[in-house]
Formats: structure tokens, sequence, C-alpha cells
């Protein structure tokens, strides 16, 4: 299928898909007058990239482990952090073993970073929050005619 059809069965804009393409999180084949052709298989990869980056991992952190994209079952981004269905080892990972194994530790170790990030980012977002509603909040800055120091800011 070309780009645009592609795009729109992964729920994408064609810029976007030619982006990801550029990123290396995607090949195209070319036709030979040069137009991009996708294979149902693309169409699932760039599904579960838009799913990877709306959990919140970067482009840069799937990247890292874009060769383990293609060994996911359809819908299987959780496979990507536990291949075998969940089944644990011996080490209690929950990670099978065979191929890939530690490939699939890597992928879990950058999800796991990135969730630490997010987290630090919700906290710190919370408390600025809290701040900006308390200062809202005081009397200074509701009585007509009278700013605060920090009114004067917030409206610069």
């Amino acid at each position: 299928m070309r780009i645009g059809d592609a795009a729109a069965a992964a729920g994408m804009t064609a810029r976007a898909l030619r982006y990801y393409e550029e990123q290396g999180l995607v090949t195209a084949r070319r036709t030979p007058s040069g137009h991009r052709v996708y294979a149902p298989e693309d169409v699932r990869r760039l599904r579960t990239v838009r799913e990877l980056l709306d959990a919140g991992l970067t482009v840069g952190d799937i990247r890292s482990f874009a060769p383990l994209l293609d060994s996911l079952p359809p819908g299987g981004v959780s496979a990507l952090f536990a291949p075998g269905n969940g089944a644990r080892d011996a080490a209690g990972d929950g990670l099978a073993d065979g191929p890939g194994r530690d490939d699939c530790r890597a992928a879990e170790a950058v999800a796991r970073r990135r969730l630490a990030d997010l987290d630090a980012r919700i906290e710190r977002l919370t408390m600025l929050r809290g701040r900006l509603a308390r200062q809202l909040g005081e009397p200074a800055a509701r009585e007509p005619g009278r700013v605060a120091p920090y009114g004067r800011a917030l409206r610069e």
C-alpha cells in the first residue's frame, strides 16, 4: 500500500510516517518509480510505535530496541517487556529464556528509565500546579485593582 493508505491504517499522518522512516523505525520498500510501498507488517509496526510513543517513550527510546518490534505478536507491546506471555523464569523476572532475552531486558530497562522520568516530571508539575493555585487563591490576587508581585509576572 502507498504511504497515505499506510499512514491512515496506522492512525497517523503521512508526514509522521516519513519521520519515523527517517528515524529508522520503519523501512519502506520502493517501486521502480521510487514511491514508498508498505506491507501489512509495516502498518502493524507503526501501530506499535504509536502505542509506545503514547505510553511516554521517545523516538530515541524506541529506536534503541527497534529490531524487537517485528517479533511482537499483534497488539503485543506488553510482550516486548515480558516475552512468553508473562511466564516466569527461574530468576523470577518474567523474561522467558531464548533468543532476544537480553534485548528484551534492555528494552525493559529503557522503559523503566522513561517511567522514572515521567514520575519525576509528574511530581514536579504537581508541585508547580499547587504553588500556582495557592498564589491565585490569595486575597491580594482577587481584589480588583490590586496586583500582587506574582500577578504582574503572570500578566506579562
